[in-house]
């Protein structure tokens, strides 16, 4: 974006190119400073100030749902958050994504390679892979649904049973079940 220095020590924005009127500022067009620096500094601290007014809320996904649910339709198919969304407490988030994408591209490199030969596989045999990807990574999503749930209750719980035992008990099971969810073999690729 390019800034224009007016007299007086102003610096104004082109019209198109304010950040201030794109962020719903409707404030003057002009930004009174004497220093772009700190025009800048101004401008960084309303953004963030903005950003952190976002609301995003985690959602739940029931593990029921994949085990009903469809993960691939066709020659669509979901992976990452969209296929296995889960709170921060087992760390995993990204690390399943990640997961997700080896084993996707491996279901679907072996569609492209069957034979023995670099070809198109067809509308049938990538919707095969995709089912093959849902099919291979399902279990996995629910465990991981399914483990993030019950550690983030037993963490986070103020009832006082439960935090008897998760002090006396389950750490222990709560660390092996964070560890555990951790350890998986994508396969090669």
């Amino acid at each position: 974006m390019r800034r224009r220095e007016l007299g007086g020590g102003e610096v104004a924005w082109p019209a198109k190119a304010n950040p201030l009127r794109a962020l719903g500022h409707q404030g003057p067009r002009r930004v009174p400073d004497g220093d772009a620096e700190e025009s800048v500094a101004k401008m960084r601290s309303y953004v963030l100030a903005k950003a952190a007014r976002i609301p995003a809320p985690l959602r739940f996904r029931s593990p029921l749902a994949l085990v009903r649910g469809s993960i691939s339709r066709g020659n669509v198919c979901v992976a990452g958050d969209a296929f296995h969304p889960t709170t921060p407490e087992l760390g995993q988030g990204g690390c399943a994504a990640l997961k997700d994408g080896v084993v996707l591209a491996r279901c679907l490199s072996e569609a492209f390679l069957a034979d023995g030969a670099e070809h198109d596989p067809g509308y049938e045999a990538i919707t095969a892979a995709l089912e093959k990807y849902a099919e291979e990574r399902r279990w996995r999503g629910i465990r991981l649904i399914t483990a993030a749930y019950v550690v983030g209750f037993i963490q986070q719980s103020t009832n006082p049973v439960i935090k008897f035992l998760r002090e006396k008990f389950l750490s222990g099971l709560l660390a092996k079940t964070m560890i555990a969810m951790a350890d998986y073999d994508c396969g090669k690729l």
